[in-house]
């Protein structure tokens, strides 16, 4: 049985591996996503992490369509209680930004979607340098009191504003972050290391980082003259041609060797094993892709191989 990880300050016990809600309604049809849906669960997994503007890009979507998804299988299954359910506000079509009536109602939106009377966790998507954090932190401690929320949580806000959002929030007694959710991988660290890391830290937060597979391209399978399908295929391609993607891979596939792995394990186990980290966030559109991700849970790197992929990737 996978040790659960606590979430920070938080009362919630998470499975190492997240589980990315952005691909159901999008590449991901409902069955598909009830599919992926239940074998992440059956491993033992139990976090389950969406925004509600997932998936307003696509052509015929208005934003909701994962919610909507994930709500549907928690009432097929009866399993509310079993599932750690993480969503966001600030980036819905029809509930921008992060004014305090937005979030309320934002929330209240969420909440109709999943089907449900509570969000676990509840990220502000993108931080909003117009609005006050007093008015943001203000309008979050409302919903954890009256129940809709039981955790509160940023998302790519910047190292100023979060440690100023955790000291109001201590000043005033009022709900405080327990969690942050960092742009963070192999050829991306820069983007959490440094200032960000910092604050977490500081304050015992936990990171949960998105694109920890960086759009694929940390799966192994983009590759010199290698033709990828794939929605996100042009992003990831891109770190083929950077020494440093190129180190990666190289020290990906040793490692992986090494153990009998699939590089995706391996890059996500190297993430779960960095400071502050309690969960990788990565997506499976079909089932088939999943056994490689949740044999995060059973690997574990030497301190030797998390070196190699620390200097592979500076």
């Amino acid at each position: 049985m996978t040790a659960l990880r606590t979430l920070g300050s938080s009362d919630l016990e998470v499975f190492p591996l997240a589980l990315g809600g952005n691909v159901f309604g999008w590449t991901a049809d409902e069955a598909a996503s009830f599919a992926v849906l239940d074998a992440y669960t059956a491993a033992g997994g139990n976090f389950v992490d969406t925004a509600d503007s997932y998936s307003a890009w696509v052509e015929g979507n208005s934003g909701g369509e994962s919610e909507t998804v994930i709500g549907r299988w928690v009432k097929a299954r009866g399993n509310r209680d079993d599932v750690v359910i993480a969503t966001k506000v600030s980036q819905h079509p029809e509930f921008p930004g992060l004014s305090a009536d937005n979030i309320k109602a934002a929330a209240d939106a969420s909440l109709r979607r999943l089907g449900t009377d509570r969000i676990d966790l509840y990220y502000t998507h993108f931080d909003k340098t117009e609005v006050p954090v007093e008015e943001i932190v203000g309008a979050l401690d409302e919903l954890v009191r009256a129940g809709k929320v039981r955790h509160i949580a940023a998302s790519n806000i910047s190292p100023e504003r979060l440690q100023e959002s955790l000291e109001f929030s201590d000043r005033e007694g009022l709900a405080r972050y327990v969690a942050l959710q960092p742009h963070y991988n192999l050829v991306s660290r820069d983007t959490y290391e440094g200032g960000l890391q910092d604050v977490a830290a500081r304050f015992g937060l936990a990171a949960v980082p998105y694109y920890s597979l960086a759009s694929g391209f940390l799966t192994g399978k983009y590759r010199p003259g290698a033709s990828v399908q794939s929605a996100r295929s042009a992003g990831a391609a891109k770190h083929l041609d950077t020494e440093r993607g190129r180190r990666v891979l190289t020290a990906l596939d040793e490692i992986a060797q090494a153990h009998d792995a699939q590089v995706a394990t391996v890059a996500l186990a190297w993430l779960a094993a960095q400071p502050t980290v309690a969960a990788p966030i990565a997506s499976a559109r079909t089932t088939e892709q999943l056994p490689a991700l949740l044999a995060l849970a059973d690997l574990e790197l030497t301190g030797a191989e998390l070196d190699a992929l620390t200097r592979a990737s500076a």
